[in-house]
Order: C-alpha cells, then sequence, then structure tokens
C-alpha cells in the first residue's frame, strides 16, 4: 500500500484529498499543516512514495520549499498541488524539479489517475491547464473592507463573527463577499480563501 504525504495549510482541503484517498483502499495518508511540520515527519518516517506540497502554505516558497522535501525526501516523487496558482507558476515548479503540478480543481477520478502516475515515477502535467492563460494573472484590487472580510474567510469565521469583529452589520459583510467572490472569480467562501493565499493578498 502505496503512503502519501499531503502538506496543506488549508484543513478543509487537506482533510478532503486525504479521505477520499484513503478511501480508495489503495493509500495509507499522513498530513501536514505547514512545510516544517511536513519536513518533520519525512525526517521521522522517510519512507513516503509521494509528498504532496500545497505551494502557499507557511514556511513554503518555490523554489526552496520544493528543493528541501526533495533533498529530504530519498527520491520520493514530491509533486505541487494549488486551487488557483497560475500555469507561469505551475511551470516554475516543474522547472524547479517537481514531479507534477496537481490542480485541486481536478475531478476524483483525474486525481486519482495523476497520482498513479506519480507513483509509478512519471511526471504529471496538465497541459491543457499550463497551456490555459490564467485569468488571475494580475493582482486583484480588493478594498481594505473586501481585505478584512477576506481575511476573516481564511480563519475560517462564519459571517456573523467577521461582522462583530469589523463593527458592522452582518449583511454588509455578505455584500463584502458576495463583491470579492465575483473580483476574485471564486466559486465559493473556499475557493476565495485559496485565491487570496495563493495570490498573496492577505
Amino acid at each position: 500500500m502505496a503512503r502519501i504525504l499531503i502538506a496543506d495549510d488549508h484543513d478543509l482541503v487537506r482533510e478532503t484529498l486525504a479521505a477520499f484517498m484513503r478511501d480508495m483502499g489503495q493509500f495509507t495518508v499522513d498530513q501536514a499543516a505547514a512545510l516544517p511540520e511536513a519536513v518533520k515527519l519525512i525526517e521521522e518516517n522517510a519512507a513516503y512514495d509521494l509528498i504532496l506540497l500545497d505551494y502557499t502554505m507557511p514556511g513554503m516558497t518555490l523554489p526552496d520549499g520544493l528543493t528541501q522535501t526533495m533533498g529530504i525526501g530519498k527520491g520520493a516523487p514530491v509533486a505541487i498541488i494549488s486551487g488557483t496558482a497560475s500555469p507561469s507558476v505551475a511551470k516554475g515548479a516543474l522547472s524547479a524539479g517537481a514531479a507534477g503540478f496537481l490542480p485541486k480543481t481536478m475531478n476524483p477520478e483525474t486525481l486519482l489517475s495523476a497520482i498513479k502516475h506519480l507513483l509509478q515515477g512519471g511526471i504529471y502535467t496538465p497541459q491543457t491547464f499550463l497551456d490555459t492563460p490564467s485569468k488571475t494573472e494580475a493582482r486583484v484590487h480588493l478594498t481594505p473592507r473586501e481585505l478584512d472580510v477576506l481575511r476573516g474567510i481564511c480563519e475560517g469565521k462564519a459571517n456573523k463573527e467577521i461582522a462583530r469583529d469589523l463593527d458592522v452589520q452582518e449583511v454588509t459583510v455578505k455584500l463584502h463577499v458576495k463583491t470579492l467572490s465575483r473580483k476574485l472569480q471564486a466559486r465559493n467562501r473556499t475557493h476565495a480563501a485559496m485565491i487570496g493565499r495563493d495570490q498573496n493578498l492577505i
């Protein structure tokens, strides 16, 4: 049974990916929420068959974080995962030695195929994604209040909690969420949080 490490600071995304892989019955999965935590697990276990790194989690930079992980991974393929990274970031990761780039938006069947391909020693390059001009390549402009709301979303707070923190009405927060989601082209709150992190908006 293949052993996989998923390192991602977005709890919902990480746990969803881990649960999906475990449900396949073919993988055992360990989790980390930051690069230092991932490094510690690798150094302690040193027996992973595949390592997946979110490129915007705490402690992670490209290419340094990738290079460090590859150096201690004892030959295990190291791939980058992201929900909103641009094609240029993906290409940079692959050029730096990543075994693959896995968009978090891929469907479960494609994800499973990608993981199997990586475990077999292949390089996973989502060519359609890499060839697509990024709609979010340019930095999005959010107002200070929208940034406050986005920060609250990234902290996992509900609209009511954000409204209390900012001393505004909950309906005002809802309007800000709707506006910033449109600006970020986000499908939902979770997607907006991923975009905000990946574009270093907060």
